[in-house]
């Protein structure tokens, strides 16, 4: 009983939110445009999304993927390598280099 009690304390806030919020409602099936309008509107936007997301499938299932060429391993360390600022070829030739420095070292010390 002690809830209906607090809600009759506030039933004239519920019964002004309730006509509030159906007036609202009404207000808007009433002055919103229809399905029809909107479609009409908008109908270059939803044909060029549909061209688009059609391509995206066709071409994924026409083009070969990319990576059943690579193992998995090696799947991040090009790009790996590039973010650190190191190809391959820079990578071997320093170890050449570091190679040669050796072996340069010990003709000197001969």
């Amino acid at each position: 009983m002690a809830i209906i009690e607090k809600l009759m304390k506030y039933k004239f806030h519920i019964i002004f939110i309730t006509s509030l919020s159906s007036v609202l409602i009404l207000s808007i099936f009433l002055i919103a445009p229809n399905f029809l309008t909107i479609l009409s509107y908008f109908w270059p936007l939803f044909l060029s999304t549909a061209l688009f997301l059609f391509s995206i499938v066709f071409f994924g299932k026409v083009s070969p993927l990319a990576f059943e060429e690579t193992s998995s391993e090696k799947t991040g360390e090009g790009l790996l390598d590039y973010v650190a600022g190191q190809s391959h070829e820079t990578i071997h030739n320093q170890e050449e280099d570091e190679g040669l420095g050796d072996d340069e070292e010990e003709k000197e010390e001969k």
